[in-house]
């Protein structure tokens, strides 16, 4: 059974397919819904709190023909002390596939390793792997793609500003390994990358494209995208007062955006915090594509649906 739980679940070539997919889909909108899920439903379980997650999914699947069914853990029985494995093998039985956005990635590997369904990772604490390839998507985009990621990601620089050890950090080392592109990482030394996916890296012998710089301003030069998310990660409430005193030098302004090519790009996966991870200048700029960033989930993850269907 194929799941997706982490960028480097699919090939090479399957990850060609599903970008140019994505691309297809995304020229062709206006022919739907297409017959890629017809009569199939997905379950969506999610365990925390979303908007362009959880719609782009809805929509995507209506769009693909099939039927979304929207779950979450308190009208479960998981919320009661049922085991995930009596969970998933049950809804095994009643659904075609479930996306899962939840707190730690062993609980969606769990989800997975008793399935016969797919299962995509909609977003851990670890990793956010659908954000990531529709990143990359909106990069090829910007560079005149000739829609091969292997090929046009290739030597491109994103430096990713604050929390360097939460999932969308750590998204982006998988990226830079995939994909080879210059991964610069610019955060508190207290929020390095951590040893979790360093170990990764070397267990599924994946190449290490990053750095770890503690100074933003020399992180900025000669960067091609600048990227950044929100300092408070949900489930960090309690730390939030310490983070952003920690993390406030780490802040994308237009010195920042200054620093890097005069063709730099501003990222962000969104939601926004104007004046804490970036100012309101950056994310009003003509540099900033943090829209067509929250477009692009919804064609990137119909076409990674549409591939893991194909199994």
């Amino acid at each position: 059974m194929k799941h997706f739980l982490q960028e480097n679940d699919f090939s090479s070539e399957e990850i060609k397919e599903i970008f140019t997919q994505a691309f297809d889909y995304k020229a062709n909108r206006n022919q739907r819904p297409t017959n890629d899920l017809r009569g199939q439903t997905w379950g969506m379980l999610f365990h925390k709190k979303s908007t362009r997650t959880r719609v782009s999914f809805e929509v995507g699947i209506n769009e693909l023909g099939g039927n979304p069914l929207i779950l979450d853990q308190a009208s479960t029985q998981i919320g009661r002390g049922e085991s995930i494995s009596d969970t998933i093998k049950v809804l095994s039985r009643f659904l075609d596939g479930l996306i899962i956005r939840t707190h730690g990635h062993e609980i969606i590997e769990e989800f997975a390793t008793h399935s016969t369904i797919p299962v995509v990772n909609a977003l851990t604490d670890f990793l956010h792997p659908c954000q990531i390839f529709a990143d990359c998507m909106s990069i090829l985009e910007t560079s005149c793609s000739s829609q091969n990621p292997f090929s046009e990601l290739q030597g491109k620089k994103v430096t990713f500003f604050g929390d360097t050890q939460c999932n969308m950090a750590n998204s982006w080392i998988l990226a830079g390994s995939l994909f080879g592109l210059q991964i610069c990482l610019s955060g508190p030394p207290a929020f390095a990358p951590s040893e979790e996916i360093k170990a990764y890296l070397v267990k599924h012998n994946l190449e290490s494209t990053w750095v770890h710089e503690p100074d933003p301003e020399i992180a900025a030069q000669g960067s091609d995208y600048l990227y950044t998310d929100v300092w408070v990660s949900m489930g960090c409430e309690e730390e939030e007062k310490q983070r952003k005193q920690i993390m406030a030098p780490y802040q994308v302004n237009e010195r920042l955006l200054s620093l890097a090519k005069p063709e730099a790009l501003f990222m962000h996966c969104m939601p926004t915090h104007p004046g804490e991870e970036v100012t309101e200048a950056v994310l009003s700029s003509s540099q900033s594509i943090l829209f067509d960033q929250a477009e692009n989930r919804l064609h990137m993850q119909k076409a990674i649906l549409q591939q893991l269907n194909q199994h």
